[in-house]
């Protein structure tokens, strides 16, 4: 047999089919508080810990992930670990467990795991992240600005100012506060990741708030990318679609259709977020500045 014949049977064989790589049955019907766990979710996420492999590509950096403790955040503290990063992680004293959790993984990766518990609500702990982080990893080259709540409403007529409040301070203050402690001490090379949504583009009705602050981010992202293009640090955004994380049963809605509106059929797990974080914040990205990169199982932006 040819051996060109044998080498094209192989690469036949790796195929893996996108609608049914990952889960693609009905979700089963369950609540959860915010914020939500994810050791009581059913089916458990998939956050790459079996089979993401890496390849060094992102020897030397050390980055710190906001919401880093679950869903795509540790999808994303795995992959940067696997890839040779050294991570810190943000996350609120009631996802100690999931946080412990992305620790362990880190740590099995060969890297350094620091974990900063608070509420990226409050200023001066998003500030202290930041410097703590830098003591601790002796850089900040990665800043993953990747902590959201959301909550299903029922009309904007009921919508409570409070609870509007803590979508814009969780979802868009914390950027902020964030983003300007880190940036003065960030070198050329740096890269900030934004998580956005399809929201922003394609908003349902009853998230009008957390839509709202989705668009805010992709405004954010475009004008930073500007400003910090000169200073050599490149800033862009990964705008998921319906993703298998705590946010999603810590929302009311509907989970026996979840993602069953995608071209694929199904909803996304966080593993197949993390590579295009680690494209993003990698140097072969050195030309991408200012994107919105979609991970939507084919929906539209």
């Amino acid at each position: 047999m040819p051996a060109g014949h044998s080498n094209q049977e192989a690469h036949h064989a790796a195929l893996e089919d996108p609608r049914s790589r990952f889960y693609s049955a009905k979700f089963p019907q369950q609540e959860q508080d915010q914020p939500a766990t994810t050791d009581e979710m059913t089916p458990a996420p998939d956050h790459g810990e079996t089979t993401y492999r890496g390849t060094g590509r992102l020897d030397g950096h050390a980055a710190l992930i906001t919401g880093g403790d679950s869903g795509i955040g540790r999808a994303v503290a795995i992959a940067y670990a696997r890839e040779g990063a050294d991570v810190a992680i943000i996350f609120t004293p009631e996802e100690k467990d999931d946080a412990e959790a992305t620790r362990r993984a880190v740590v099995d990766a060969g890297r350094t795991c620091l974990l900063l518990e608070g509420d990226v609500r409050d200023e001066e702990f998003c500030a202290r992240s930041v410097e703590e982080t830098r003591n601790t990893l002796g850089k900040l080259t990665i800043l993953v600005l990747n902590a959201g709540y959301q909550k299903d409403r029922e009309g904007i007529d009921s919508l409570e100012t409070a609870e509007f409040q803590r979508v814009f301070e969780t979802n868009i203050y914390s950027m902020f506060w964030i983003a300007r402690a880190a940036v003065p001490h960030m070198p050329p090379g740096s890269s900030i990741i934004s998580t956005t949504s399809i929201q922003a583009f394609n908003p349902s009705p009853n998230l009008i708030d957390y839509a709202m602050t989705k668009s805010a981010q992709v405004g954010f992202t475009k004008a930073l990318a500007q400003e910090l293009g000169p200073k050599g640090i490149r800033v862009n955004a990964v705008a998921p679609g319906p993703i298998w994380t705590p946010l999603i049963p810590g929302t009311e809605w509907d989970l026996t259709e979840f993602g069953a509106d995608t071209p694929l059929g199904r909803a996304g797990q966080p593993a197949e977020l993390a590579s295009a974080y680690v494209f993003l914040a990698e140097n072969n990205a050195s030309y991408i500045s200012g994107a919105i990169v979609p991970v939507t199982g084919g929906k539209g932006l």
